[in-house]
Order: structure tokens, then sequence, then C-alpha cells
């Protein structure tokens, strides 16, 4: 296992300066977003009709033996609103074209979110069969717009020897491992999973059990904890719409890893994505309100240099 950097954290800084802020650390795997709402800070999209832009970009990275383990684009290509989604699906395509280029193997994505009717102006996200009408909607929107458009563009990441890993993210369509599998088996395997363990645990979800559940599935992985309040949860229930910078009320907040669930959890969390064939990255996402970047950063790195995996099994002098 190696512990890399979803790098949007640092995005007012240059690329220089975040290699050199992260070199110190043993960080040597970064992810980058290229647009939607991760932003693009470090690579240009408009760089793809540039190849000496894109070799500069890379040869960067390569001199200092930084490696690119996904390119991230999370935006919503099924929203009602066709500016903004076409705006999604554009970036989305060229993210792809750009991972080509850049012989990166793997995209991330959300699934996204239909409104409830062509004439929708917001998305409809259905967590309920009943009343009836619900269960009306999310036919529709299965059937006629997340299953046409994520199998022509998985379709589109294959033939560019791209694989979309989907974040799992209430909100969308795709939130849970149900979900997810019943997007990969209509869109085929060139579609799988970005894990990230803090959106099962408020959601209920044993995070280790999903990995069990998605298995090859999972092509990505983030570290990112989350924190739930039972003061709060208990009166109130999980679906909370309060401000993420209302901590001290909100059912749970994000966390640094280390600081919702101890060694016990996350030591188990690696060995189970062991289990199922994940031996790779597994991306930092700092987006607990609590503590600063750089403290969180530090904090997340010294947490998952004590649980990660260094050694596959079949390296042992024993196997």
């Amino acid at each position: 296992m190696k512990i890399g950097l979803l790098t949007v954290l640092f995005a007012k800084m240059s690329l220089d300066d975040v290699i050199k802020k992260i070199k110190p650390l043993g960080i040597r795997t970064v992810e980058i977003g290229t647009g939607n709402y991760p932003g693009d800070s470090h690579l240009k999209l408009d760089w793809l009709s540039s190849a000496a832009k894109i070799n500069e970009f890379k040869a960067k990275l390569d001199d200092q033996g930084i490696a690119i383990s996904a390119l991230s684009c999370h935006g919503n290509p099924l929203h009602p609103n066709q500016r903004f989604a076409e705006s999604c699906k554009e970036t989305s395509r060229k993210t792809i074209l750009m991972a080509e280029k850049l012989g990166v193997t793997r995209v991330i994505d959300f699934s996204g979110c239909p409104g409830d009717s062509d004439s929708s102006k917001y998305p409809n996200w259905v967590t309920t069969p009943w009343p009836p009408d619900y269960l009306d909607v999310l036919k529709w929107q299965w059937e006629k717009k997340v299953i046409p458009y994520w199998k022509k563009h998985a379709k589109f990441a294959e033939d560019h020897g791209v694989k979309i890993a989907i974040e799992m993210h209430p909100g969308f369509v795709a939130y849970s491992p149900q979900t997810l599998l019943r997007l990969r088996a209509e869109a085929g395997p060139a579609l799988g999973c970005n894990f990230d363990p803090s959106h099962m645990f408020w959601q209920g979800i044993d995070p280790c059990m999903a990995v069990r559940a998605l298995g090859e599935a999972v092509f990505h992985v983030h570290a990112k904890d989350t924190r739930l309040y039972e003061a709060n949860y208990k009166v109130n229930g999980v679906l909370d719409t309060k401000p993420y910078h209302d901590e001290k009320n909100r059912s749970w907040i994000f966390r640094t890893v280390g600081y919702g669930h101890g060694a016990e959890f996350w030591t188990d969390f690696v060995s189970t994505l062991q289990m199922v064939g994940y031996d790779d990255v597994l991306s930092i996402e700092h987006e607990d309100s609590l503590m600063s970047v750089d403290e969180g950063l530090s904090k997340a790195v010294a947490f998952l240099n004590q649980v990660v995996i260094k050694e596959k099994l079949s390296e042992m002098w024993w196997a």
C-alpha cells in the first residue's frame, strides 16, 4: 500500500511548492483535480492541444519521483440543468483523454443525479419507496438518464484505456455498494468505484463489509474519516443538512483519519482491501473542519504509516 494525496487542498500553491511540501512526508503519489467540483489548479485540460505542456507537466513529476494515481473530475453529468450537465460531461471526457496522454489509468467521478422529469431545474435524490410516485421517479431516472449516459461514457473510457472510479456519495444515484454494482452491471467492467469510507460510516454501512461486496470493483481509495456524535444523531438521525462548520450540532462531521475511527478499524480496512486484491494508493482527502490543512495532512500521514501493509503475502519467506 502507498500513501497518496488529493492535491486540491493545496489548490492555491504551485505544483513545485506542493511537491516540496509532500516529499518530506514521504508522499510519492498524487491524485490531481482536472475540473468540475475539485477544480483544476495544477493540470489544465486546455493543455490537451499542447504536447509540450503535457510533457513538461509529466517530466516535472517524473523528475521528483512522483506518480499520479488518478485524475479527479467529480461532477454531475446528469444534472437537469443542461448547461451545467454538458460542462460536467465535457470535463469528464477531456479528463479521460488527458489520462490517456499521461498514462494514467483511472479517472474519478460522481455518478450524478437527474431531476424527476425533463422539465426539472434541480436534481431529485430518491431515498424512499413510498409514496409510490418516488419509485416512478427512480425508474425514470435510471432508464432514461443514468443507464444511457453511463453505458456510452464507460465505453468511451474503455476505448481510451481508462477506468472510471465512481465515488459513492449520497445525493447521487450511486451512493452505496448496491447502487454502484447496479451501475457497473449496466455500464460494464470499465466502471468501478473510488472507495471513500467517510461516506459509508454515516449511512450505517460497514466499510469492510462493503469492500468485500465490491471486490474487484474497487479501483481507487480515499483516506478520510467520519466522526458520528451520539448526542445529535440519536435525536435527529444522520440525514443532516446543517452546515459543515456547525460541528457542535451536526450528527456527524468529516475528520482526519484516526479522529473518527481508530487503528483497529483502519488496520482491518487496509487488510480487507488487500484480501480483495487492492494493493495500491490510499489517497488522503482533507475535509476536516477542525484542523488546518497542514495539521490534518501530517497527522493523516503519521497515522496511516502505522497501519498500511507494505508487503504482500506472496513476498513472505514462507509463502
